[in-house]
């Protein structure tokens, strides 16, 4: 099914004949191909720019916040239908690391898209084309519009594309561990408050010292971790606090990723998505 009809909500204005050159440049690179190159140039619009344009235009965020949803729908089938023997936190765990804002951002930046991004000029100062979280969200505004534009087999071919490889890497345990970043999205998303670090102690003498710190979520504190520096050990504290939490069984229900609870999938753009929203494909917002 395809959504053509669905034009004025989202402000997609037609594309000026540059631009659209520059988004074939985006195709030919991610090998897709959109109908409505309007669609495109939408996920590519950030926030910022969209509000220092003097004419009225939209932004990513609608596309994001689709994209995010069709990101976890598309990931969470595949991993039912390839790992039926898995448990379903194991699925979570799998799909966590996959849809985070650490992964979607490597992607964003294999597929160039930084290049393409349209921000404001404040943005653009403070290095928002390298920010992840600008990166994931427009990420998932890709899909969305993707989704809009061809229907559901067209953006799910296009997701595991890109997304197949990166469960390969959690299934052979290559991929990187941001638990900071995975602690926060599944903390904002499903408790909406922040984790807190703070330093139990340190150890050792000046020149080798040990830190240990300890991470708190609402009146639960984990930890501690440690490690050589107040960094590492933050780390290792907020992977133990992630661990902790991904295996309780009284957390909320989320509906928005089709009411299962957090021990079952993973803590969205969003964006990022930053989670930042981040979502119902698990990444939760830090805008």
């Amino acid at each position: 099914m395809r959504f053509n009809r669905i034009r004025a909500p989202l402000h997609a204005l037609p594309v000026e004949p540059e631009r659209k050159k520059e988004l074939q440049l985006f195709e030919k690179h991610a090998k897709i191909r959109f109908r409505r190159p309007e669609l495109l140039n939408l996920a590519f619009s950030h926030r910022s720019y969209a509000n220092e344009t003097a004419e009225e235009i939209g932004n990513n965020e609608k596309l994001e916040f689709l994209g995010d949803s069709v990101l976890g729908l598309v990931v969470a089938e595949y991993l039912f239908l390839r790992f039926p023997g898995k448990a379903e936190g194991d699925l979570a765990k799998i799909k966590s690391f996959v849809v985070s804002e650490d992964s979607l951002a490597g992607i964003a930046r294999a597929l160039k898209v930084d290049n393409f991004i349209l921000i404001g000029k404040g943005e653009e100062h403070s290095g928002g084309r390298s920010k992840k979280a600008l990166l994931a969200d427009c990420m998932e505004g890709i899909f969305g519009a993707y989704f809009l534009d061809q229907g559901f087999k067209a953006s799910q071919k296009f997701i595991l594309r890109l997304l197949v490889p990166e469960i390969d890497k959690v299934i052979e345990d290559r991929h990187r561990k941001d638990y900071k970043t995975l602690l926060q999205e599944l903390v904002q998303k499903n408790f909406k408050t922040y984790p807190r670090y703070s330093l139990v102690k340190r150890t050792g003498p000046d020149h080798d010292k040990t830190f240990w710190m300890e991470v708190k979520i609402g009146d639960k504190t984990y930890g501690p971790g440690h490690g050589k520096n107040k960094k590492e050990a933050e780390q290792n504290a907020a992977g133990l606090a992630y661990e902790a939490i991904m295996t309780e069984s009284d957390l909320p229900v989320d509906n928005s990723d089709g009411g299962v609870a957090p021990n079952q999938r993973n803590g969205g753009r969003n964006s990022q998505r930053t989670g930042q929203r981040r979502s119902g494909a698990s990444r939760s917002s830090s805008r």
